[in-house]
């Protein structure tokens, strides 16, 4: 990506942060890093994915904020809500992509294709992995936001009988979060499809000659083609928000206040402490005012969001491959 055209782009991302109390301190620096490595490529299309998952995010964030605010409690005493992002929670959904995009780099400086001019159908499994990446995540947070704000109660989608749960339960999903999910993920679809240079068609790339039409690889993408990559960015951005609902369902505890019934959201991601209800010098105690509705407790929510940013990113290159009929190795070639 041009640096006349990354510096101010990233000065203008990290300002607004800066401005908005989006991103703490520490938050703003390893965003400023990431933005880097994402403006390292010469392609725009990832630096523009990680703006469009920042901005969007935090315009949702902001939906109703006070109303949220009152359905959850912080851990730290004060009302629930998202605060400012800290840098763990910027790593959690960016560093797959991160690593993905200088391994793409890597490969395109490996083949003399620096300023190859388009990407040919059935190649580069790593791009998919990258927009699979923000794909989910930001249907992860789209579902999060707007999903909290249904007036039904969620579902807890990792339980037996889908019992209902309060808001912001881990693993708890209602119709109006799982939609939003989708609409996330339609974000990302539809700007990679308006900014990756797909072949045209009728156009074969330098490294689809080299291999050859009887290679996989090397073709142009149709109009059907890009409306099905759409399609399919969309539909695996959402299930991406089901997987880290059931993820966190599984293995991280939603802890409750005792007393209002609300959910405890942990400052940054991190685990909200609790009380030991259950033994206290040998005996029950009455008065513990937090209580575990759900989960193991074994991963924080920022481990949740990582681990599932990475199995979609995974999972997204490997369903390409399988398509493709290309070779899920040559990530690493």
């Amino acid at each position: 990506m041009h640096p006349y055209i990354a510096v101010p782009a990233t000065a203008a991302l990290l300002l607004r942060a800066y401005s908005k109390k989006s991103l703490t301190n520490t938050g703003i620096v390893v965003a400023g890093l990431t933005a880097a490595v994402h403006a390292l490529h010469p392609w725009s299309v990832f630096f523009t994915l990680l703006g469009i998952f920042f901005l969007g995010g935090t315009a949702v964030t902001k939906v109703k904020h006070d109303v949220k605010a009152r359905l959850t409690l912080s851990s730290a005493g004060a009302s629930g809500g998202e605060g400012a992002r800290t840098h763990i929670q910027v790593l959690a959904n960016s560093l797959m992509a991160s690593v993905l995009i200088l391994l793409h780099y890597r490969q395109l400086y490996t083949r003399g294709a620096m300023q190859e001019a388009c990407w040919p159908y059935g190649q580069d499994l790593l791009v998919v992995g990258v927009v699979s990446n923000y794909a989910a995540v930001a249907a992860d947070t789209f579902s999060s936001e707007l999903g909290i704000l249904s007036k039904g109660k969620p579902r807890l989608l990792t339980s037996w009988n889908f019992r209902e749960v309060p808001p912001g339960t881990n693993g708890g999903i209602s119709l109006l979060g799982t939609l939003a999910g989708f609409l996330g993920s339609f974000t990302i679809a539809l700007t990679s499809a308006i900014l990756l240079p797909f072949c045209p068609e009728g156009s074969v790339s330098g490294a689809g000659k080299l291999f050859g039409n009887s290679q996989p690889g090397g073709q142009s993408w149709s109009w059907r083609e890009i409306l099905l990559w759409i399609l399919a960015v969309t539909l695996w951005g959402g299930l991406g928000s089901l997987l880290d609902s059931a993820l966190g369902g599984w293995f991280q505890a939603s802890v409750i206040d005792s007393r209002t019934g609300k959910v405890i959201e942990g400052v940054g991601g991190k685990k909200v402490l609790i009380t030991d209800s259950r033994r206290q010098g040998g005996k029950k105690d009455e008065n513990a005012s937090r209580r575990i509705e759900s989960g193991l407790g074994v991963l924080d929510n920022n481990a949740v969001n990582l681990l599932m940013a990475v199995l979609m990113s995974l999972g997204g290159m490997v369903l390409a491959g399988y398509v493709w009929d290309v070779p899920v190795q040559s990530i690493l070639a």
